[in-house]
């Protein structure tokens, strides 16, 4: 099996900026993805994700940059990287949420990439992955998507 890359893709009937904003602001995020954010979607810009109680110390924070923040077509950041460090390629992940008008609604690409530029032994690359993609089908197929849907149906 190949790990270097994830793609996913749907068809929403909403605008591209009503997807870009529900993929780049925190509120929508926290609804879909289930994670506080603190996030501007400019690039160059840091945030991070918390999954879990900051407080208790019961959480699992992720820091992320910005890389792209092209409204309403692309969004992308880089994350899954070592504290410190300036996120590049061959140190962290890039994810691209691409976003194609199509008919009255958006058709979503989301992308992954640097798996395999990590460096990483096979069975941790094997497991990174594996959890990722675990991750993306159950937020971004299941969760973005209803969420969307939720989103554009209300009158």
């Amino acid at each position: 099996m190949e790990y270097g890359l994830i793609e996913r893709e749907f068809h929403i009937d909403a605008s591209p900026e009503v997807v870009f904003e529900v993929i780049s602001s925190p509120a929508h995020i926290r609804e879909w993805w289930h994670a506080d954010a603190v996030v501007e979607p400019v690039a160059g810009t840091t945030g991070e994700l918390v999954w879990g109680d900051r407080a208790s110390g019961d959480a699992h924070i992720a820091q992320l940059t910005v890389v792209d923040a092209e409204r309403p077509r692309v969004f992308s950041f880089r994350w899954v990287y070592e504290d410190g460090a300036q996120p590049a390629s061959g140190n962290s992940l890039l994810v691209t949420f691409e976003l194609v008008p199509m008919g009255e609604g958006t058709t979503v690409r989301l992308t992954e990439t640097g798996f395999r530029e990590r460096g990483w032994e096979a069975a941790v690359l094997e497991q990174h992955y594996n959890d990722h993609v675990a991750g993306w089908d159950a937020h971004f197929a299941g969760g973005l998507r209803t969420y969307l849907t939720q989103l554009v149906s209300v009158p």
